[in-house]
């Protein structure tokens, strides 16, 4: 029978992360996920490192971003959304965006976890 339980309750220590190139713009985005699809849920979270950051990008799930330090901005086709330190930015679901930020260390939640399945490889 397929394991459903989701894992257990957990600390995870900032000191300890590992981030990881992320995008088509490693020199650009590093990211490292707290929690997601590895502990069975739909909920997916993490913190992301911007650094001369200009990314294109077609958001495929609600995401909640909190602006930790530094500046993000995210330019929709409506407007420029900024934000800084503890200010955060909602964006739902089929949002073309760019991420621009000269620094900045941002937590991010997105909703479903399991966004990329069906995608193309």
């Amino acid at each position: 029978m397929k394991e459903t339980r989701k894992s257990p309750a957990r600390v995870t220590r900032f000191g300890q992360l590992e981030f990881q190139p992320r995008f088509a713009y490693p020199e650009m985005a590093e990211v490292v996920e707290v929690a997601g699809l590895a502990d069975r849920s739909e909920l997916s979270g993490g913190f992301a490192r911007f650094k001369a950051a200009d990314i294109p990008w077609q958001v495929r799930y609600d995401e909640l971003i909190l602006v930790i330090s530094g500046t993000l901005a995210v330019e929709t086709p409506d407007e420029l959304l900024e934000a800084g330190p503890m200010d955060s930015i909602w964006l739902p679901a089929e949002t073309p965006v760019r991420y621009i930020s000269s620094e900045a260390l941002v937590f991010y939640c997105l909703h479903p976890a399991s966004w990329t399945k069906g995608l193309a490889a």
